[in-house]
Formats: C-alpha cells, structure tokens, sequence
C-alpha cells in the first residue's frame, strides 16, 4: 500500500478499501490528523512503513480495535470473562484474567498492567490481590502459552515524541509510601453481631498527603506475629536465621504473603519430598486438588500436609509471593477535618477446620496498631468515582456494609459544599440492631437535611431476607424521576454478587418506568456510565 504525498496543509486520509476495520481506520484517520496539523510545525510524514506495522502489531489503542473489553465487567465470573476474550490480542486475554476491578493496588489499573505485561515491561504477575491464585496462574499460562512476537521495525520517521515519564510525588504509588500515625479505632458492630468492623482513623498532618472524597487509601500491613512464629515453628528455623542483612521472622513479618500457598511453594516441595507425597506437591503446583483441600492451603496449612519437610528458609523466602498493600475506600473528607482520614473496615475472620484464619490488614488494623504508631500508606486516587462537579445535582448512593463508607465522605463534602442537590442513601447489612453502622450520624445528617432519604435493608431481622436491591426497586418512580432530572447513581461494595443484583434491579426500573424494553433499558445504563452517572467502587 503506498500514499502520495499531501499538499502542505492537508492530512491524507485512509481510503475505504484499506485492509482496516473501521475503528482502526478512524484512529489511524485521527492519529494522521494530529501529526499533520499545521499546529506541530515540522511534523514528519508517516511512511508507508510505519502504517503497515501498525496494521500488523497491537500498538494502536486496542479498547477501539476489539469493543472496549466488553468482559470489564467486575460482576462477571471469571470463566465467562476469559471467554469473551477468547481470539483477542495477548494484552486482552491478559487483562480478562484480572479481576476487573480497576482497584490500582498492582499499581497500574487492569488495561495498563495487562499492556505492561504483554510488552514485557512487567514480570511480576502475581500483583492483582483481588484476582487471588486464579489471576496469577492464568497469567503465566497465557505468557508461557504465546510466542514471542518479534517488535515491528521502526518506522522510518518519527511520528509523535515519546511521552514524559510523570513522576508522582511520595504518597501517591505503592513504590512510594509514607509515613502516617494511627490515631484511633472504634468498634461500629455492637454486642450481638455476627461481624466485627472498625471505624479507623489516621494522622495525615505531618505526612505531606492530601486526598479527595472517592479516593482510596494504601496500607502496608504486617503479618500476624502469631502466625509467623507457627510457621518458624512448623519449618524448624530459627528466628533469627539471617537473610541478607535482617532475620528470618522479620521477613516473614514484613515482606511476604503467608496466605494462600503460591504454585511455586508447591514446586519447592517436590523437589525436597519423594513418593505419593512428591506426586500430590507436583499436582498441586499444577493448580490440581489431589485430596480435595487446595482451597484451604495456606502458607501453615501446607506445611502441616507435608509434616517433616523443612525447606532451606532462603529458599522458603524466595518462593513465596510478596506481601501486598491493601486499599480501602475512604470514608471522610478533608473538608470535614483537615488532616484527617478515616477509613470503615471489616474485620475478616473465618475457619477452616479448627484453625482460626484472619485477614492480614483488618486484623493488623483492628487489633494490634497501637495509638501513636507509625505505619507505611499512601493515596490511590479515584479512577472514575467522584461528586458531580454541580452541588445541585443530585445522587443515589447504594453501598451495604462497608460498602457506605465512600458515601459517609461524599455526604461529609456536600455538607461542607452546601450542596442543595438532594442525597439519597441505601445502606443494608444483617440486623438493625447490631450492624447499622454510623446510625447517630446518618440521622443527624437527616435531620440537617444533608441526607434526604436513607432507605434501610436488614437480611436477617425478618423471615423474608431485604437487601438494597430489593429497597431500590420498591421505591422506582421516585428513582427514576431523580434520574430523570440528572441525578447520579454510585454503587460500593461487593463485586461478585450486589452490584450485578443492584444493575439488574435499576435496569428494571429503567425499562418499567421510562417504558424502554430490556435491551434498551440495559443500553441506557451503559450510556450513564460512559457519561459518568452511574460509577462503581466495587471489591
């Protein structure tokens, strides 16, 4: 394919009859429009050349090339995710693996880490928390499973200057945490509940951090100190063991995950046991379930399996995953006290047979930080979860749980905005008594006229289970006239189940009260959300 050159003050344009899709026309169309502007004096031609290795490589943005990952969807299950993806570029077949939260703890968002992946920038694939072992596993698979494409020659001319690297101040990547101190915690659950969650609050005054409402905050928790020493005590170390220049439980206090056994811990133990024993580790490294108890291996539990096989600690440390920070939804604003940040948070804690299992940060957050300590955060900034710009648009919050705590933040900002949109509240857990988190301020709230309506969902105060979904449908006239005169709709909390049953409640209401069928109703929501009026802030 060849062009000829243009006049001085035309942009040549791709025929119809280019071996091009029309999306990949109309961005190489684009792309050929800015580098000859008469804006950029002395743009250079693009070559023949150059246009041909974009047709053959994927460096033109692949969210036009195959329909914006329609699999981005944090509600859909994974094999279904991984099946939209199916024939996709490498970069989408990675990004379908993720678990499509766009949560920035990897510290890129799901497209961007796939893309780091894919072109080699990246080699860690073990950095997507909420992905679990599924994500890593598949990610290896899929970079072992695809050949190395060789890189298109450069073009004869450049095109576009390469893009500066922007350096993000301390505080605001995981590379670089800072400093905060630990103020508080105060228990939100009374006497009487099934679930335990805190009200933490955090020191940012000598920090250098600022946040806005939305965003979410970083920690670098440490492992339980009870765990670590049953882990020593399982392999036979000696705390004290040097690596490099600190100790054994140091380590595995600060730098490592002792959840969920990764494949390489497996893999260790293959080659360090014999008979049945080194057969159920290979398999198991292999992602099978020999004995049927893979889900509940964590970093102790597969030692107790494989009793007796002590593991040189180097190697021990070196096979397993790093301790990941963790992000949580703020829930305050800095309007409301300058300096201070608050976060909700669940305390999680489980068995699994006898043993007692806890999560990392909300145990290390609701138990064992002491007043005044010091420990290791930074902001995430919200990606595509804020106020409206207008305090006189109104919103629907919907967030069970801990779900409502970006929403206590939003109401605090209104607040101090003088915001005269309306707010409208759904919160839910298990029983009004015990779980209804923030319920003094709520009301005070009302009664301020900050927060016009708080519909309320207990699962288990009645025979009958209520949840937000089903409170958001009682009331969908009233839902849809707030729509209808511009109001926002945000969803927080739990990806795999409320927020699918809170989209496919409000697509109901769409379609009933706007008289639209399903698929139009379904379409609508989709246009609320590339519009920004219907943003989700799910895990």
């Amino acid at each position: 394919m060849s062009f000829s050159s243009p006049p001085p003050a035309m942009v040549p344009l791709l025929p119809e009859n280019a071996p091009f899709t029309p999306e990949q026309r109309a961005w190489l169309n684009g792309f050929f429009a800015g580098a000859f502007a008469p804006a950029m004096p002395g743009a250079l031609p693009i070559t023949a050349d150059a246009v041909a290795a974009l047709a053959k490589t994927d460096t033109a943005p692949q969210a036009e090339i195959d329909d914006g990952a329609p699999w981005h969807d944090p509600a859909m299950a994974f094999e279904e995710r991984m099946k939209h993806a199916e024939g996709r570029p490498l970069r989408r077949r990675l990004m379908a693996a993720m678990a499509q939260q766009d949560c920035g703890q990897c510290g890129y968002m799901c497209e961007s880490y796939a893309d780091a992946i894919a072109n080699g920038g990246e080699k860690r694939l073990n950095l997507c928390v909420p992905g679990e072992k599924i994500t890593a596993r598949t990610l290896k698979s899929l970079v072992e499973e695809s050949p190395a494409t060789p890189q298109a020659p450069a073009p004869k001319a450049a095109v576009v200057p390469a893009p500066k690297t922007i350096q993000k101040a301390p505080g605001y990547t995981r590379e670089s945490p800072v400093d905060v101190t630990f103020l508080s915690r105060r228990r939100l659950t009374k006497e009487g509940s099934e679930k335990a969650a805190y009200h933490i609050e955090f020191d940012l005054s000598r920090s250098g951090l600022d946040y806005a409402v939305g965003d979410s905050f970083g920690i670098y928790p440490q492992n339980d100190p009870a765990l670590v020493d049953a882990v020593l005590a399982a392999i036979h170390a000696p705390p004290d063991f040097p690596i490099m220049d600190r100790t054994l439980r140091d380590v595995l206090l600060n730098d490592v995950a002792l959840g969920m056994a990764p494949d390489a811990l497996f893999a260790l133990l293959s080659y360090i046991t014999g008979g049945e024993r080194r057969h159920k580790a290979k398999q198991l490294a292999k992602g099978e379930d020999p004995d049927g108890d893979a889900a509940g291996l964590d970093v102790l539990a597969t030692f107790e399996k494989f009793s007796g096989v002590h593991p040189d600690p180097e190697a021990l440390v070196e096979c397993l995953d790093p301790l990941q920070p963790r992000l949580y939804s703020i829930s305050s604003s800095p309007k409301a006290i300058p300096g201070l940040l608050s976060l909700t948070v669940d305390h999680v804690r489980y068995f699994v047979g006898e043993r007692l299992r806890q999560g990392v940060a909300s145990s290390f957050l609701a138990e064992r930080l002491q007043e005044g300590a010091k420990l290791k955060a930074y902001v995430q900034r919200a990606h595509n979860f804020a106020l409206p710009a207008r305090g006189d648009t109104p919103i629907i919050m919907i967030g069970p749980g801990t779900g409502v705590a970006p929403f206590r933040a939003f109401l605090q900002e209104r607040q101090a905005q003088g915001a005269t949109g309306g707010a409208w509240l759904f919160f839910g857990h298990q029983h009004q008594a015990t779980d209804f988190f923030y319920e003094e301020e709520m009301e005070a709230l009302q009664k301020q006229g900050v927060l016009t309506h708080l519909s309320l969902a207990w699962s288990r105060d009645d025979d009958k289970k209520v949840y937000v979904q089903d409170r958001l449908r009682e009331a969908g006239w009233t839902i849809w006239e707030w729509i209808a005169r511009g109001a926002h709709l945000y969803i927080c909390g739990d990806a795999s189940r409320m927020a699918g049953d809170v989209e496919k409640a409000f697509i109901d209401i769409v379609a009933e009260h706007s008289r639209r069928d399903t698929d139009s109703a379904r379409q609508f929501v989709q246009e609320m959300k590339r519009g920004g009026s219907y943003q989700t802030d799910v895990y």
